[in-house]
């Protein structure tokens, strides 16, 4: 028979203690603050997927250039109220989407006003700086090999092609 006289032994303990609810929540404090520092900025994965997304474009009008044996022209400027930019000498079938996928990305072409994508294999090394609040990805070529996302330094495979291009690098 249960008693509830003090000193009897029988007593079960029942819910927590203050002190073990301030360590539990505690603790999911720190693990919620340390996974809102391993996301990524928004802003940056928005711009990184444009740029993927402007290389696929590119890469296939440049294809549909040298198979159509027809001079086809990137120009970032917009042509109306439906396109933010404009691929020239693409017949319509062939037409990719002319819009961004984030409205507020910013192109601009490096020493032009538009990319060439052909009908030559070689095309020369061009440049598109993509622009996103303060953040920025070069996208470029150097002409024999596909477009992708330009770092600062270039490798060890482009300094010979750089060096044949008259401009001085140094490895």
């Amino acid at each position: 028979m249960r008693t509830s006289v003090p000193g009897s032994k029988s007593r079960l303990a029942r819910g927590f203690t203050l002190l073990e609810l301030m360590v539990v929540v505690a603790m999911i404090g720190v693990a919620s603050a340390v996974v809102s520092f391993a996301l990524p900025d928004p802003s940056s994965t928005r711009l990184e997927r444009e740029a993927a997304r402007l290389i696929a474009l590119l890469e296939s009008a440049r294809t549909q250039a040298r198979a159509g044996a027809m001079t086809v022209l990137w120009v970032p400027q917009a042509k109306g109220p439906d396109a933010d930019f404009q691929f020239l000498g693409l017949p319509p079938a062939l037409m990719p989407p002319l819009q961004w996928l984030t409205p507020e990305v910013q192109a601009e072409v490096v020493d032009g006003r538009s990319i060439v994508l052909g009908p030559e294999p070689v095309i020369g090394a061009q440049k598109v700086v993509l622009r996103l609040g303060d953040r920025q990805l070069v996208v470029g070529t150097l002409g024999l090999g596909p477009f992708q996302v330009l770092t600062g330094e270039p490798t060890l495979d482009e300094v010979p092609l750089l060096e044949g291009m008259g401009r001085a690098v140094t490895p």
